[in-house]
């Protein structure tokens, strides 16, 4: 059985910030291009059946820096649709909602977390057969690459909460023995 191997998209000016980032599609910044390149020698010898991609051009931008190869591009690994806290930062929504918390109210005119728990349920159902022929790489964003984790181990999307997630990384989703387990979590390359 082959492996996930999460990579979270290069630093943006939005994410460098803080700013709630999901349909916004904005580039990398210079350093997030520097970093998203250094994640090319993680994959010197890599070999994957499938690399996945969000639609949003920092994350296929990030895979071809690191010298990736995107096969399919695929929505259900999109950011968590902010709604109407897109471009926001957390200090700013809890200005007005301090007992706001995404992983469990999501967001008005944005998602839920049962809707992100419903289409990484899906993404990770048609990942099934790939992942029997060997590793699939998928590139996607913070907060929706933490909610994938979570539901891998089986836990809810909330528990993302507790899985810290830098730009430029490298996770990787597997097996310890016939469990599904989080092997390497927040890697760095550079």
């Amino acid at each position: 059985m082959g492996d996930i191997v999460v990579v979270r998209h290069g630093q943006t000016e939005w994410s460098a910030s803080g700013r709630h980032t999901s349909r916004t599609d904005i580039d990398l910044t210079p350093e997030g291009e520097d970093r998203a390149r250094g994640l090319s020698r993680a994959f010197v010898t890599a070999a994957f059946v499938a690399v996945v991609s969000s639609p949003r051009k920092r994350a296929q931008r990030t895979a071809e820096l690191a010298g990736l190869t995107v096969t399919q591009v695929d929505a259900d690994v999109a950011e968590w649709d902010y709604g109407s806290y897109e471009g926001l930062t957390s200090a700013e929504i809890r200005a007005e909602r301090p007992d706001w918390d995404l992983w469990t109210d999501g967001c008005p005119d944005g998602e839920s977390p049962e809707h992100v728990t419903d289409r990484l349920d899906r993404f990770l159902a048609r990942l099934a057969p790939m992942l029997v022929l060997g590793d699939v790489a998928v590139v996607s964003h913070g907060h929706a690459s933490r909610a994938l984790a979570s539901r891998w181990i089986g836990e809810p999307v909330s528990f993302g909460a507790r899985l810290s997630l830098d730009t430029a990384t490298i996770s990787i989703l597997g097996h310890e023995h016939d469990c599904q387990s989080i092997r390497t979590w927040n890697s760095t390359v550079h």
